[in-house]
Parts: C-alpha cells; structure tokens; sequence
C-alpha cells in the first residue's frame, strides 16, 4: 500500500533541537528573493529521476539511469548515462522510447551490459551491451522471456539472469487461437498489481548464460520456486541468492538465503533457516567465506518490514548481526576494507545515512550527516558513490571522498534553479495519548510570513511503514507553491523510530496513527500557523486509507482527497493481493468479525462525513482496487455530501501514462482551491 507519485520516503539519524533550528535558520537565510518563479505542473515534465548508479571497476565512471518524461510517447523514458569521477564529462549512451535499466559493468571495465527491448512493440526485455571502445550497443540475449536482472561472472564469460521463460508451444497454440479461454485458478495467492491473475506454472528463475556459445541451463533443477539476485562468490565459482523454498510458496512470507556451485541443476546450500523474510541485495565478503544480507520481520509483521544486516558464513552456520545496536532499519550492506567492515543505509528520523560497523559486530559509525536522504551505495578501487537527496534537490550522484560529499551531475539543476521553494522544516509534538513524540516534516510557502495562518494540508504518505524525509517532495511543493502549508506526519506505524514504534499499528488501524496526525494539526492550529477554517488533507495508498479513518473522526476538513484508498475491508478480502497479510494481521472474516467491523468503519459509519472528498484511483489497480473509492464515493453521494470520483484507465497502483500524473495534481489543486481558498 505504497505511494506511488512523491519521492519514496526513507530516514537517518534524528537531529537535536538546536542542529535542527540552525539548519532551518540555514534555508531561511540561503532562500531565493521573492522574485523567482514558483513551481507548476508543467515542471513535471522536466524533472529527472536518477537512480542506480554503479561504479566502473576502475572507479573512473559512474554509470547510471536517468528517467523523464516523453510526451510524446505519453509515459516516463529511462535512459543510460555515464558520469566522470571528476565530474567534468557526462555522457548519454541511449536514446529514443525504449526504456533502458540495470546498467552493469563487466569485470574489466571495457563492457557495459544493461536490459532493454528491441525495437517492435512486443519485443522481450533481453540483455544489450556497449563495447565502450565504440560502437553501437548490440543485443546479447534472446531467451524466451523476458529478462529482470543478471549479474556478470568475475571473470566475463558468463552471466546470471533471471528470466520467467515462456512456453513456446502455448505462446503458440495462444497466437493460432484468437478466442479468450476461461482463467482456471487453483492457488492461495492468485493476483497481482501489474501482473493479474497468477494462474500458469512460469517462475522467474536463474539461468547461466554462455556469453561465448550464446547458450543457457537452469542453475537449479527445480522449477517450482521463484529466484531472485544472484550474487557470483569473488572467485566465480558459487552463485548466492533469495528464493522460497516452502511447500507452498504463496502460503508463506518466507524467502531464504541460498548458495549453489555455478554449475547446472547444482546442489544447493541453505544458508538461512530464519520463518521470515530474508532478502537482498547479497554481497560476499572478498575472501568468498562470508555473505551480507537484509532480514525482514517475522510473517505477521509482514506489512510492518523493519530490517537489519546480517552476516552468515558461505557454508552456513552461526549468523552475526553487525546492526543489532541499532533499533533502526538496516540495508543495502557492502562489504569494505578487506571484509573487515560492511558499510550500510541506515533509515532514521526523516532521514536516511551511510554507516559502517566491524563485520564482526561493534560501534557503529555514522558517515553521512542527517537532514538529507541517501541511498545507491556503490564502490570499487577504493572509490565510491551514492545518491543524495535534499528537500531542494532531487537525487543526484554525489561522490563520497574521505567522508565528503561531492555533486557529479545536476539534471534537475536548471529548472530548479530560477524558482522558489518552500521552505522545509522539522517540528515534533507529543502524540495525543501522550505515550510517544511524533515528527513531522513541515513545508511553508514561498514568501511565508512568520505569524499569519495559512490554509494548511495534512500530506499522508502511504506505507503504512514508510516515512516522509528530509529529501525533495514534488507533491509537497507543488502545494506550497500553490500557498498552502503542508504538513507530513511520521505517523505511529512508520519506519524511522524502531520497531516498537512501527509495529504498534498491528491490526488497529485507523486508531492511533490517525490520532497522531490530529495531533499535528492540533500543534499547528496552537503554534499559529494553521487556519482553523482552511484545514484539508490528502494522500496516496495507506495515506488514501488515513484520509477516510480522519474525515469519518474530525469535522474540522474543509476539503480531503482520498487517492488509490479503502474503507470497507471486508468487500477487499479475495479482492485483492492481500490475503496474507489480512489472514496473519486481522485473521479470516469469520474468525474475527468483529475486528473486520471495527477496521471498516469509516464506511460503516460513513454519516458521520461531513468533509467534501474527491476519490481518484487507477481502473486496474490490485493493490488497492478502485473498489474501495468507489464505495467511499457512493456512500458520499447517498449521503449529499460533496464528492467526486476519477478512475484512470489502464492504470495500475502507480501511473505509466505522465498525462495522468499530471492531471492528478491538477485535481489537487482544483480540488483544495475550491474549498480552502
């Protein structure tokens, strides 16, 4: 239950009181003059997501993805680039609508393989290369299916893919026969968002490519399972990976860590035994004894996944958890120094750091300030590179030089640079049942004048275990250019404060996270800076499902906006790609019926509504269906209360067609100036 059209929202360590006012005061002084240009719509379409760096193996090139919008093509391009590591050459290596992905270097630097599709429409994803020598970039494999990952042997023979491979002869029987044939399903687990209804015996499975004989064998024998990031030992001669191996795959959130000789239908070593999620990405420690890996929650915390590096020898044995100390999220390891450190992303606070800890367990060291949000970590020849984000720039590659940061690309750097933003801010306050301190990240205009009330929008991020962060927000000041304060609340259920903080939501939804949101509009309303009278709110996913438990609880809204949202969760069960999470969380409806009752009752007690809401989703949405707004909407209009309802067609929980991201913030703000200006 994601948000899906604002920066993914992570964290780092918390700020005290004074290092925090002293940045604000920062941004305050460092503020354009008030005759810049305020953000628009329109700049959507120049905004450019950067995303997967990796460091050539001589650490002179950062290659990477850059994504923007194609108007014409009506949907977001990703194209490769390649950036100096001094930052004085930048290149594109693709162009046109096909999207590129995955970019990755051979071991000797001279190569740079990546996945896109051919040139027809129904072309597969396959595995293209540049021979950085020259010339132009030439299709490597031609399987069956389309490839999702593959990793490079060390020594550039051969590769790993994971592909799910099409029978050729159904593919066949399907193009003779044009008629629909009924969909038989006979699993626990049988839809998806992007996918539909899971019904065929296709698994996403390793496959060793041959790179000389442009050949391919399965790396295990048994089809059955799903496998995923394939990590090559140091020496080339074992692969590691994530797979779930249980009886009934669909039945369990139970991925564990294997190793397997890179050979076909090899034997397997399981390295993990934990009933729970253990996932990548994996990497080996130089010596190839030992490989770093992210542990999730136990099962019925599914929903809830906190995570934490752990480290296990390459035979199996005794796990070390180098993060214990820290009750935060954990990812992303990477072992340095020989294996004698793993450095990592640590999530905290509305902020998101790298940090590092003896591989074998001890103090842990922070080595990238708060107040901003990283992540991409990658390194080779003793050199490395991250993303950063600030709450005025988008992510970019920095690099990472004796624990300073330097800016190698600026994509988004011209079109922000003529215009003003809001300024973002931190504020804490007390929950309301005063058991914990929430935070919250707050943005104000541009021209705010300290003392005068604003129309102020409470921004609900989705999740519910993600959190808002000091990084930029397009949909945060897309608002605040638009005049209105925006407030976005680190809500009991969020990532960032621990796992006590984020489990306490378990199975009560609707009750404390939303009384901490009240909480924040309460502060606001008290400090002066919120208008009584123009008070709205709004969000994505979980932050849709927030929006309806506040307008069923507090009058106050003049104006709500329930996106991708649910209320009557009983009418979802079967509906949806939950199931495991609703039988683990709240139990089957008729085990619990009166919980099921108690979670729905922004529908249920629906009357209680008096704030105009407008409900928006995509039509083909499993995530969480165009149902759930759709009952919300109908309850509204039954009942005379202002509301509207817009489904997208063709879309799934996030939208691939960039009009329609647009028209949505159109919307927003039509919808809020309607009722709050």
């Amino acid at each position: 239950m994601r948000k899906p059209l604002s920066a993914a929202s992570q964290n780092g360590l918390g700020l005290t009181c004074s290092s925090l006012w002293m940045g604000v005061l920062a941004l305050m002084l460092s503020a354009p003059a008030l005759s810049q240009s305020r953000l628009t719509v329109d700049h959507l379409d120049q905004h450019v997501y950067v995303s997967d760096p990796q460091i050539s193996p001589d650490g002179e090139w950062v290659a990477y993805v850059a994504g923007q919008a194609d108007l014409e093509e009506d949907e977001e391009v990703s194209t490769l680039w390649m950036v100096s590591w001094e930052g004085d050459e930048q290149l594109q290596l693709t162009h046109g609508s096909k999207s590129a992905s995955t970019p990755r270097w051979s071991p000797d630097g001279r190569k740079l393989a990546f996945i896109t599709s051919g040139p027809d429409d129904d072309d597969e994803d396959q595995v293209w290369v540049f021979d950085l020598r020259g010339g132009a970039p030439a299709q490597l494999t031609d399987l069956p299916g389309s490839v999702s990952d593959f990793s490079w042997s060390p020594d550039g023979t051969r590769m790993a893919l994971v592909a799910e491979l099409k029978d050729e002869e159904e593919e066949k029987d399907k193009d003779e026969d044009e008629k629909p044939k009924p969909i038989v399903i006979t699993d626990y687990h049988f839809k998806a968002d992007y996918e539909g209804y899971l019904t065929g015996p296709e698994r996403e499975r390793i496959y060793l490519f041959d790179i000389a004989a442009k050949s391919f064998e399965a790396l295990t024998g048994d089809a059955r399972f799903d496998e995923s990031g394939p990590t090559w030992s140091p020496d080339g001669a074992r692969i590691a990976f994530v797979s779930n191996r249980d009886d009934d795959p669909g039945r369990t959130e139970n991925p564990d860590i294997f190793v397997a000789e890179a050979k076909p239908a090899a034997p397997l070593v399981r390295l993990t035994e934990f009933k729970g999620s253990d996932t990548g990405p994996l990497t080996w420690s130089p010596d190839g004894e030992r490989v770093a890996f992210v542990r999730g929650p136990e099962p019925k915390y599914w929903l809830y996944s906190s995570s934490q590096v752990v480290i296990v020898p390459a035979e199996g044995g005794e796990e070390v958890f180098p993060t214990a100390a820290l009750d935060r999220d954990t990812m992303q390891p990477v072992f340095v120094r020989n294996g004698r450190y793993i450095d990592f992303i640590v999530e905290d606070d509305r902020s998101r750091y790298l940090a590092r800890a003896p591989a074998t367990g001890g103090d842990i060291e922070r080595i990238t300030e708060p107040g901003q949000a990283v992540r991409g970590l990658t390194g080779a020849n003793r050199r490395a590179a991250v993303l950063l984000s600030r709450p005025g720039e988008p992510y970019e590659i920095y690099a990472l030089e004796r624990r300073q940061l330097r800016k190698l690309t600026g994509h988004n750097d011209d079109w922000l640079e003529p215009l003003e933003l809001g300024a973002v801010s931190g504020i804490e306050f007390d929950s309301r049942d005063g058991e914990v301190q929430v935070s919250a990240v707050l943005t104000t205009p541009p021209g705010y004048v300290e003392g005068q009330r604003y129309p102020t929008i409470l921004l609900i991020h989705g999740g519910p275990y993600g959190q808002d962060q000091y990084s930029f927000d397009f949909e945060r000041q897309i608002l605040a250019a638009n005049g209105y304060v925006v407030v976005q609340v680190n809500y009991r259920g969020s990532s960032g404060r621990g796992k006590e903080f984020g489990q306490s939501i378990f199975a009560d939804w609707g009750n404390k996270d939303k009384e901490d949101l009240l909480a924040a509009i309460d502060y606001l309303i008290e400090d002066g800076i919120a208008d009584p009278d123009r008070l709205g709110l709004g969000g994505w996913s979980f932050g849709g499902i927030l929006t309806n438990y506040v307008i069923a609880s507090d009058t106050r809204f003049k104006a709500a906006i329930s996106g991708a949202g649910s209320a009557n969760y009983l009418a979802l069960y079967g509906h949806d790609e939950y199931v495991f999470n609703y039988d683990k969380e709240f139990g089957p409806p008729w085990e619990n019926p009166e919980l099921w009752l108690k979670l729905s009752y922004p529908f249920f007690e629906a009357d209680r509504i008096q704030t105009p809401t407008f409900y928006l989703g995509g039509q083909e949405d499993w995530n969480v269906p165009i149902l759930g707004s759709e009952q919300m909407y109908q309850a509204l209009q039954t009942l005379g209360v202002p509301t509207q309802l817009v489904v997208y067609p063709g879309q799934h929980h996030s939208f691939s067609r960039h009009s329609f991201n647009k028209d949505v913030y159109e919307r927003y703000l039509e919808w809020f100036g309607k009722y709050l200006k």
